[in-house]
């Protein structure tokens, strides 16, 4: 893990403190080096997470033999060694023993082809000096961040691996997104391709981009396919254990402490038994044992493994306190709970070791979740022809909701309107309620999503399901808290499930071995057994569990909140007396809307943060969280 930033300005040269400035905005991504090029028109800013290669010569930004392409790199190839053989076998020369160097020359060598050859996860920049043209490309998964922008006084170029270290450029132009807070109170994290910084974009996964003379291509190079060929499970099983197992032994590659994440679920087991570490790391909740702590799963497995577990059990003063922190590292404001353990996790973790392997996305590409299930019951009904259906659907939704009418309503709809991803908070009619005029906007979840749905028409909805969440809640949400949460404390975050050798084999799996009436993940299971106790093989997904229902109901913590609902801030984007109802009804248990109010609660922070004191690094005062003075440095 590294972070890259810089510009490209052809109307005036920069100060070098500038670049260094940019630079020093993400000096938790990499504090161990730094170092940056500068010529007429481009500035390359690198901050160094040394992991492979710790000699100075595997330092950024590099250069090819000749002076000509300038590469800044955030990320890992994992099978640089062959193509490395390749390359040399082709004349080039090395100085350094990283992968970083393999990009550079491959680029040289193959141009925008390289990508199709690279096996890992990455951001990165290539400066051809010749040309005056600057590509970027990012992996296919979304692994690793990268954005962009030309919201600039003179319409200059801006990237980096976080929107933070835009600020700094003297000609920046902050602005906030009014079109982003609506499709956020849904989805939970920032939905649309735009950020919530006007004008700053993300570039999506499995896309490069070059940029020359103020214009900008975009192009696809990647794309996850469901071609559902396998359908007899001791094939899938072998599959899945043979590419898994390759996938870690590639993915534990380092010059530097590998451990792994654990939890009592299968994915963290399964990666963990595989790669066999040294230690591993858990995290749960005081006072909450057996619900929301599984750290006692975790120690038996590690135990029963050889391993040193080192857990942590987190106090809701503590989670409550780290909340502007780390929303601050999120860059935008990302409402999915687990972000929060996930920091604690990951600052536990980099008192042992620089590296960690983690389970993100065995869910998405193996069926990990309740929603890819059709029910026998849902079978059933779908034998009724659609139209009719979608008149009982429509009939549904005027009565009042309960267990059966929501089944009947659901029942008549086709996917693409039901389905927004895994995080389905406020409802599009309660979204645009307890806004305010302004920030109301057309950007539904559907309309978000249908170009999506668009390219996988054809199939089958337990496909459509899943296709949509690796190409918007995977990175969005999932990736988006991985690496911000892992890099605020400059840990390497590695997910072996998100490689592209994997998704083959988990595309070519028939629905029913992947979620089905018996489980999820089912084929996923059933290999793991193979290496894990029946016990754990078979846990349900459980993910991050938090409790912040009971703490809203907790005098010290309702208060917080209300405090920030009753700001002058909230005033400017909510219906106050829609917040206090809901935040209320909860406090007296007449209620169950914590989701409602963590979301928008998480917001206010990120806004406050990014605007009222203008992004700046915020450290909470005093020990108890009703005091909410932060210091900014």
């Amino acid at each position: 893990m590294c972070g890259i930033v810089g510009y490209v300005n052809e109307n005036q040269v920069m100060e070098e403190s500038v670049i260094q400035a940019m630079m020093e905005r993400i000096h938790h991504r990499g504090p161990d080096d730094g170092d940056s090029y500068t010529d007429g028109t481009a500035s390359l800013g690198f901050r160094r997470l040394s992991i492979i290669d710790m000699s100075s010569s595997a330092n950024q930004p590099m250069m090819n033999e000749d002076g000509r392409f300038i590469l800044t790199f955030n990320g890992e190839i994992y099978n640089f060694h062959s193509l490395k053989d390749d390359l040399i076998s082709k004349g080039h020369q090395f100085k350094s023993h990283t992968d970083s160097e393999v990009i550079l020359h491959g680029y040289e060598e193959y141009g925008v082809e390289i990508l199709q050859q690279l096996r890992g996860m990455f951001a990165f920049a290539i400066w051809d000096k010749q040309e005056k043209e600057l590509f970027l490309a990012r992996d296919p998964f979304g692994i690793k961040p990268l954005y962009y922008t030309e919201s600039t006084k003179d319409g200059s170029f801006i990237y980096g691996s976080e929107i933070k270290s835009f600020f700094p450029y003297p000609l920046f132009i902050k602005r906030f997104n009014d079109e982003a807070l609506a499709p956020y109170l849904t989805f939970q994290y920032s939905a649309l391709d735009q950020t919530f910084f006007k004008g700053v974009h993300k570039l999506k996964p499995g896309h490069y981009m070059i940029y020359k003379k103020g214009q900008i291509e975009t192009h696809e190079y990647w794309n996850p396919e469901f071609t559902e060929t396998q359908d007899k499970l001791s094939d899938a099983i072998d599959s899945i254990n043979e590419v898994m197992n390759d996938s870690v032994q590639y993915h534990k590659i380092s010059d530097v402490k590998v451990g792994s994440f654990l939890s009592g679920g299968i994915d963290s087991s399964y990666i963990t038994t595989l790669l066999k570490p040294e230690n591993t790391f858990s995290v749960g909740f005081k006072e909450y044992e057996g619900i929301f702590n599984e750290t006692n799963l975790a120690e038996d497995l590690s135990h029963q493994l050889g391993i040193q577990n080192h857990k942590k059990l987190i106090t809701g003063d503590e989670f409550f306190k780290k909340i502007p922190e780390i929303q601050y590292h999120m860059d935008e404001p990302h409402a999915n709970l687990s972000s929060v353990p996930l920091y604690f996790l990951a600052e536990l973790a980099k008192e042992h070791v620089t590296v960690v392997l983690s389970g993100e996305g065995a869910d998405e590409l193996f069926g990990g979740y309740e929603w890819y299930r059709i029910s026998e019951k849902q079978k059933i009904y779908e034998t009724i022809p659609f139209p009719v259906r979608r008149v009982i659907s429509k009939v549904g939704q005027r009565l009042p909701q309960n267990k059966i009418t929501n089944f009947l309503v659901k029942g008549g709809q086709k996917i693409e309107e039901k389905f927004v991803g895994q995080a389905k908070v406020f409802t599009t009619e309660d979204a645009q309620n307890v806004l305010k005029k302004p920030y109301r906007n057309q950007h539904t979840p559907q309309q978000i999503l249908a170009p999506t749905y668009k390219r996988v028409g054809k199939s089958n909805d337990s496909t459509k399901m899943q296709y949509a969440d690796i190409k918007h809640w995977l990175p969005g949400d999932i990736l988006q808290k991985a690496d911000k949460m892992s890099s605020a404390h400059s840990l390497e975050l590695r997910v072996p499930f998100l490689d592209k050798e994997v998704m083959k084999v988990a595309g070519t799996l028939a629905p029913s071995l992947r979620a089905n009436n018996k489980d999820t993940k089912f084929a996923l299971r059933q290999a793991a057994r193979t290496v894990l106790p029946d016990e754990w093989a078979n846990r349900p997904k459980v993910g991050f569990p938090v409790p912040i229902r009971d703490w809203l109901r907790q005098d010290k913590y309702y208060n917080h909140v209300k405090q920030v609902f009753d700001s002058d801030h909230a005033a400017q984007f909510f219906q106050t007396q829609e917040l206090l109802r809901y935040l209320n009804e909860h406090y007296e248990n007449k209620g169950n809307h914590h989701r409602y109010i963590w979301t928008v609660f998480v917001f206010l922070t990120w806004y406050e943060i990014y605007f009222i004191h203008d992004g700046e690094f915020p450290h909470s005062t005093g020990s108890l969280v009703e005091d909410r003075e932060l210091v900014y440095s």
